[in-house]
Order: structure tokens, then sequence, then C-alpha cells
């Protein structure tokens, strides 16, 4: 039983478990497959297929995310699970093809450009009140209230003003293939080369192909229409070019990287708002203190950009939720040559797993792990760089991590201003990881008008 003075948090195992129901459990959550000596241990090496090492030690983190970057490439399990959706883009390419690409997409993400699409986060926290208003006295889900807001901020900041982009279907899409092919194929689990087919995956070819084209003609239109006012995500990477092979994205690396940030934009940003305000129900102390400074800075009006830089603890409580729940709780790798790691013997072809969700929870590297706390974040200076890892590190950090905490700070202080949210009895979450980690079965709250 988990004490009622923690939030809810997944339960590790202590066994070993064969590969069968090692896939079983993966299937249904791939974190319940970290051994909870991951959250005691600096690493742990076991085998499941392939052999693999979950590392927690952030000075052998560092290494492995910064300076032998080469060494750990990003995992053939990961590639085969995204790249049917997002081809070789920022996410998944490797050696100079990432690199051009992202010195390309680099300068888009400037904090310029951020703030200078801010007011579509302001005004789309606006409509969330307006929406959680209208429910009244019923209970509202929160994660999809979350995920409706970031989406009309991702579709917003990504297509602004286009007829030739489908929402509904480009996010049913989405969805469709995060439920079909997130889930673990047992042929992955077992090392089978990439063109053997995947059952999950054939599944949701056709949504996939449907979403594709429809962003190839919103890049068509937008290149001939030329730009309109301030320039959106498109215009910013129809512009961008590398600086130095002075070589630009086609419409296929355009898409690939749309559909990323697209899919990455607004999925990983709603399960941040949506922890958080579980975290808020769970603890109605820390939403007072929030609520707090969220009326003494808004004053009554919606959160913006310029507003970000002085409401510091309501980015604790959000820094707090993605080291509880971190939207990507397990970044994995494929070691290219034999080395040691902290005592292990890693072989070529190792999985070398970094499970975010166990560093975050870590009794070496944080004072009582499983409490929330958001004031742990009040000095960021103590905190180890490679213990705190929500977005990646290294020259493959999440480029989007700026924009994303923007938005979250902006929605989530409009939203603490003006109601009070309770949780719903019997009704917590459950956190389940197939492709993110997301909040099994929502997050219910009440929302009273303050």
């Amino acid at each position: 039983m988990i004490p009622a003075s923690l939030p809810v948090r997944v339960p590790l195992v202590n066994d070993e478990v064969g590969i069968f129901k090692s896939l079983q459990m993966a299937r249904h959550n791939i974190l319940s497959i970290i051994p909870a000596s991951a959250t005691k241990q600096p690493t742990v090496s076991g085998k499941t297929g392939k052999r693999w090492h979950m590392v927690m030690d952030p000075p052998i983190i560092r290494e492995i995310l910064l300076d032998r970057l080469d060494d750990y490439p990003k995992s053939v399990v990961t590639k085969n699970l995204l790249k049917p959706a997002i081809g070789e883009s920022l996410f998944i390419a490797e050696g100079a093809h990432w690199r051009w690409q992202r010195r390309a997409a680099a300068p888009v993400f400037s904090a310029r450009n951020m703030l200078n699409l801010s007011p579509i986060m302001t005004s789309a926290a606006q409509r969330s009140c307006e929406r959680i208003a209208a429910a009244g006295q019923r209970a509202v889900n929160m994660l999809d209230e979350m995920v409706t807001t970031t989406f009309d901020v991702i579709s917003d900041v990504t297509f602004s003003g286009g007829d030739t982009f489908d929402r509904d279907a480009v996010y049913t899409a989405i969805d469709d293939y995060i439920a079909q092919a997130g889930k673990i194929s047992l042929f992955d689990v077992l090392g089978f080369p990439d063109w053997v087919p995947r059952p999950d995956r054939i599944m949701s070819g056709k949504a996939l192909q449907n979403m594709k084209q429809m962003a190839d003609r919103a890049i068509d239109a937008r290149a001939q229409r030329g730009k309109d006012g301030t320039p959106d995500l498109l215009d910013l990477l129809l512009d961008g070019i590398d600086p130095k092979t002075k070589r630009k994205m086609n419409t296929a690396e355009l898409r690939d990287n749309l559909l990323t940030f697209i899919v990455a934009g607004h999925e990983t940003t709603a399960l941040t708002l949506s922890w958080s305000l579980y975290l808020m129900g769970f603890d109605q102390t820390a939403q007072e203190k929030a609520r707090s400074e969220a009326q003494s800075v808004l004053q009554g009006r919606a959160a913006t950009g310029d507003d970000v830089a002085n409401l510091p603890y309501i980015r604790q409580i959000i820094d707090e939720a993605l080291r509880l729940y971190p939207p990507a709780g397990m970044i994995s790798r494929t070691a290219q040559k034999a080395d040691t790691l902290g005592g292990c013997e890693v072989r070529r072809g190792d999985t070398v797993m970094i499970p975010i969700y166990a560093l975050g929870r870590h009794e070496l590297l944080w004072d009582d792990p499983d409490a929330f706390k958001p004031e742990r974040f009040a000095d960021r200076k103590a905190i180890d760089r490679y213990a705190y890892l929500p977005f990646g590190d290294g020259p493959r950090i999440c480029i989007g991590a700026s924009f994303a905490l923007q938005e979250a700070v902006i929605i989530l202080a409009t939203l603490l201003s003006r109601f009070k949210f309770l949780p719903v009895k019997g009704k917590d979450p459950d956190p389940i990881m197939i492709l993110t980690l997301r909040p099994n079965g929502g997050v219910w709250l009440t929302a009273e008008p303050v």
C-alpha cells in the first residue's frame, strides 16, 4: 500500500521476471519492468532477450549523453517505434544528418521567438478557463482539458491561419499511433531486424499516411502564400538554414520535423500540466501558495510570456511534477562498442537505459524522493544537472524545452489564479508509460471559481 501522504507512483519490481512476463508487463506499462534496486544503486544490469544496463549515476550519465554521444546513439527499439511516424527527423537522426538539422532549427527556438509566440499560449489558457467555468459543479478530466489546450497551442504555433490543416484528423492520427505503435513488440525485445513487420505498427499505417500527406500540402501552400504577421513555427522552419553547410530542409524533412514538434509539443506539455494539476489537488497547501503568487502577479488577467520570470513557485511545481512524472520516463541507447560503465561490462549491441523515472526517485540523489516538495527546486544550482533530466541533456537536449516550460507556466498560473481545484474521491490516476508517462484514468478535479 502507498501511504496516503505520498502521491501515486509506479510499483517497481523486486524479483527477476522472464522474457514473456517482462514483455507482458512492458506492453501494459514499460516503467513496471524497472527493478526497485534502480532507485537505490548507481547501476543495474540484466538480460531479457538482450543484455541491458540501467544507469542512475550522474557522472556516467554525463558520459553517455554528453562526452561520448556517438558511442551511445538512440536505441534500435526507440527508432523502430518512432521512425514510421517522424522519419529521420531531429528526434531520430544520428551523426551529420542530425547535426545539420539541429543547426538549422536551433534559431527557431530562440528566446525572442518563444516570447513572440507566447500570446498564443495566453489565449489558449483563457479559452481553457472558459471551458472549465462552463462545467460548473461537474468534475472535469483535466487530462483531456490539457490535451485540448496544448493542441490548440501547438496547432496555432505551427500552422497559424492554415486552412489546409485538419487539426482533428492530425490529432486522431497521432493518438492512434501512440496507442497502437507505442506498445513494445516482442520482436523489438528479441532484437529482430527492422524489416521484420511489427503487427501493431502495420495497423496504424493508414492514419499516418494521411497525416503526412496533410502536412505536405500545408507546407507547400505556406511556401506559395508567404508570411503573414508574426512568423509561426512553419515560417521559421521554412527560413531555417544550417549556417555551416547552407542546407535548408526539403518538404519531407520539414514535414517530419513539424510532426515531431506537433507530437512532442502537445503531448508532453499536456502531461506535465495534468500531473501538476493532480499534485495541486493532492496538496492543497501548495495550491494555496501557488494561487497567492499567481493572483499577486496577474491581478485577474491571463498570464503572458513576460510574467513567467515572476512566477518562481509555479515553475517549481512544474519542475517537481517533471521529477515525479517525467513524460519521457526512459531514455534508451545502443552501445556501439565494448565498454565499462560504473563497473558494468558493456558489450557492443547492449541496450543502455537511463530510467528517468527511477533517477528522479533515487534515494542517493533526492531527500524523501517519493514526496511532493516543490521547494527543492528553489535553488536550481544545488541540484546535480545529471540527476534531473526531464528534457534529456547534452547536444540532444530537447530543443523545445524553453517553449514547453513557458507554456506550462502560463497555463498553470492562469488556471490556479481563477480556480480552486479539488480531487474527486476514488479517482486517483494510475501512472502508466507506453511512449509517454500518462495519468491513466484521467485527472479528475472539481474547479471552484475564486
